[in-house]
Parts: structure tokens; sequence; C-alpha cells
């Protein structure tokens, strides 16, 4: 038996067609996601750059809500937020 050459094995986690993520709406797999509570965010955005999905919505250096479409519910932004009173809470978004 010769062993095979690394040209000669079959791809594994081979991504073909990177950069897609925008094609694959995920959100749909949460049962429960951030609910945004503007008057309380302070605007430091750990949400945004701890959210695994690229969900925190952002304009003007400031959080403006959270793309449903690729949440998939973690929790991590409203375990991370800072603030006093949380601007993001987990539960049923509206």
């Amino acid at each position: 038996m010769t062993a095979k050459g690394w040209r000669d094995t079959v791809p594994g986690g081979w991504i073909k067609e990177a950069g897609n993520a925008l094609e694959y709406k995920t959100g749909s797999w949460r049962s429960i996601g951030p609910v945004f509570i503007p008057e309380n965010c302070i605007n430091c955005l750990f949400c945004w750059a701890f959210c695994p999905d690229d969900a925190i919505m952002v304009k003007d250096g400031k959080m403006v809500g959270v793309n449903y479409d690729y949440c998939k519910g973690c929790g991590i932004c409203a375990r991370e937020c800072p603030a006093k009173n949380k601007a993001l809470v987990m539960g049923e978004e509206g």
C-alpha cells in the first residue's frame, strides 16, 4: 500500500465559497434573544466587540439595535454589557 501525498487527499473543512455568511440567515435558530433598551445604553460597544455573529448594529459609533436575522441568541452581548441598568437583556424580542 502506497501512502497518499497531500495532493491526493480529499478536502475536509474546505470552504469553497468563502465570504458567504450574508447568504445564510441563522437567526431563526434561537428561542430567546437580546432585547435592546436604548435609554440604558452607554455606547461602550462591548456588545459589538464580543458578538460572535456580528449581529450588533452600529451607526455613527453608537449601538442602534440587533440584527435578528443573524443573532443566534447566545447572550454574550447581554452578559458583557457593563451598564448599571443593562442595555441588553435576554428575552423575547419584539
